[in-house]
């Protein structure tokens, strides 16, 4: 049984009363991916609801792969979607593929056939939608429409054994063109695809579509519960359908819930898919991607995002969920378990002129001021070090309390400094600044004798280690002006600075995740981290107008 118990919901409660009334023996959910891309957030909402509610009724769940269209589909995905699964803990209790069982689908077109429930159409793909009719006009039966069961046995026949081309013939279910559910009006059934399949290879030159597949393979696998998104709402009728007119034995209920859409996030797997082909992107696993394998390689933990899917609940209406209330999760997750540590990311080097040269002094500071048990580290103190640029002004407005000329500031887990004298380049740009400390001032000495309002982090420049960051944000912008998907592309969505962090970091291993103090979570990037480069991707930054 799962250690997380499923929020109520309306799926949960039908649940709750098919095993009181013991319609079941028990619960069996699946998760059905077509492997024909990466695996986003949306999914993982998805994969929480399924997995979690069969664990907590003792049920099981099976990883499918809906793989019934070879032209578009390829083992990469299927091995990504399986480490996604595996990286947010799941287990699946059965591994199948839809293409297991094109046997049996087969077997099911042929009963639909001799039942006078399904025939070979000759349209083109463009002469079927026309016939299709409109939500407000009743579609018009195709001239084929009355072919004898005999005929319509030998052409599928002939159509599997590959004597016509793609697109030559199709077969169709025969139920009632002028149903007001236009997913009702003669459906495509099968399609000839002359592609080589991922699994099956080129044993099979037609394929089912979607629609007659997915409930085929829920009835064959004794799925109970067929948990899927809104947009299959009007198809529910043809898979009940499907599965009562091919005597399937196990009837699964289908259910539908609002996917999940996220502000300023893409869900799109055509615009995702713009998004790497362009090269916009560092392929499907850049940490701005929505993808699972985005989130992972930007830093995002497993708890974080399955706590965010549990909390954003399960509704039959859609709506849009902030994405700072995902970020509110992973901060949750990591502010007790993350280190903290000083990093500069735009430094600006800092002489402190009454410091004793050649010397450098250890300072202790927490590791976790949250978590004690995480112990201390040692930072080194010297002559030089490097500060943020954003931390000076040369000519500040009021109430800026960070340095400036004559202005005193404390150096975070370190000494009081003043910054007695700006140089400049031949340009005129601030290119370094000398200071005096007040070696009374060291913290952890209980030194009270003054205050000061700002406190800077800091990095030591002889044992500074040099580091990239990549500071992130959202690929898209719903405030952006315009229509077209193109105007709302955030054109700074990346930004790749080079500065410097303690030297405790030079051992740091891909997807370690820590705090640097006032810019925000950070984790190694596992793609372009080398043993000559480091290379952090903020996760989130440290703080957000964002209430649960």
């Amino acid at each position: 049984m799962s250690e997380h118990t499923t929020p109520t919901n309306f799926i949960k409660q039908i649940v709750e009363e098919d095993m009181a009334e013991n319609k079941y023996d028990e619960i069996v959910t699946r998760f059905p991916p077509e492997p024909n891309g990466y695996l986003h957030i949306g999914h993982a909402k998805s994969i929480v609801l399924n997995f979690e509610l069969a664990d907590e009724f003792g049920g099981r769940t099976n990883l499918r792969f809906d793989d019934t269209n070879p032209l578009k589909e390829d083992e990469e995905y299927v091995n990504s979607i399986k480490k996604d699964i595996e990286w947010l803990g799941y287990e699946w209790d059965s591994l199948r593929f839809a293409s297991n069982y094109f046997d049996q689908m087969y077997d099911c077109a042929v009963h639909l056939i001799k039942k006078g429930l399904a025939y070979v159409d000759d349209l083109s793909q463009e002469e079927i939608r026309q016939y299709r009719g409109t939500l407000t006009e009743p579609g018009k039966e195709s001239p084929y429409r009355d072919r004898s069961v005999e005929e319509n046995l030998d052409l599928f026949a002939r159509m599997k054994d590959g004597e016509f081309s793609d697109g030559e013939k199709v077969l169709r279910a025969k139920i009632d063109m002028s149903s007001p559910n236009i997913n009702m009006r003669d459906p495509v059934l099968y399609r000839i695809a002359h592609a080589t399949h991922h699994n099956t290879g080129d044993t099979w030159c037609i394929y089912p579509m979607y629609s007659f597949a997915h409930p085929l393979e829920d009835a064959i696998e004794g799925v109970t519960h067929s948990i899927c998104t809104l947009e299959f709402q009007d198809q529910r009728p043809l898979y009940n359908w499907v599965v009562e007119q091919c005597d399937m034995e196990a009837q699964p209920k289908q259910i539908e819930f609002a996917r999940l859409n996220m502000t300023d996030t893409v869900m799109s797997k055509r615009k995702l898919n713009w998004f790497v082909n362009e090269n916009y992107v560092d392929g499907w696993d850049d940490p701005r991607m929505p993808t699972i394998s985005g989130l992972r390689r930007r830093g995002y933990t497993p708890d974080s995002i399955k706590q965010f899917c549990r909390e954003i609940g399960v509704a039959k209406v859609d709506n849009t969920v902030d994405v700072r209330m995902l970020e509110h999760f992973v901060r949750e997750d990591l502010k007790l378990t993350a280190p903290r540590t000083m990093a500069v990311l735009r430094p600006l080097k800092v002489v402190i002129t009454n410091y004793p040269e050649d010397e450098v002094e250890w300072l202790d500071a927490d590791i976790n001021p949250e978590n004690e048990e995480m112990g201390k580290r040692q930072i080194p103190f010297s002559r030089e070090i490097y500060i943020e640029q954003s931390d000076f002004m040369e000519n500040p407005p009021k109430k800026y309390f960070r340095l400036y000329p004559g202005n005193e500031v404390r150096l975070k887990h370190a000494y009081f400094i003043t910054c007695q004298d700006v140089i400049k380049d031949e340009d005129g740009n601030v290119v370094e600044l000398h200071c005096t400390y007040d070696p009374e001032t060291k913290s952890g000495t209980g030194f009270t004798g003054r205050k000061v309002k700002g406190t800077l982090h800091w990095v030591e420049a002889s044992h500074a280690k040099d580091a990239e960051f990549r500071l992130y944000d959202s690929l898209t912008k719903d405030d952006q002006e315009g229509e077209d998907f193109m105007d709302k592309v955030n054109p700074e969505s990346l930004e790749i600075v080079n500065g410097y962090v303690e030297p405790n970091m030079a051992s740091v291993k891909p997807e370690d995740k820590f705090q640097f103090f006032r810019h925000g979570y950070f984790n190694v990037d596992p793609k372009h981290t080398t043993d000559e480069q480091i290379v952090f991707n903020r996760i989130v930054s440290l703080k957000s107008s964002f209430k649960l």
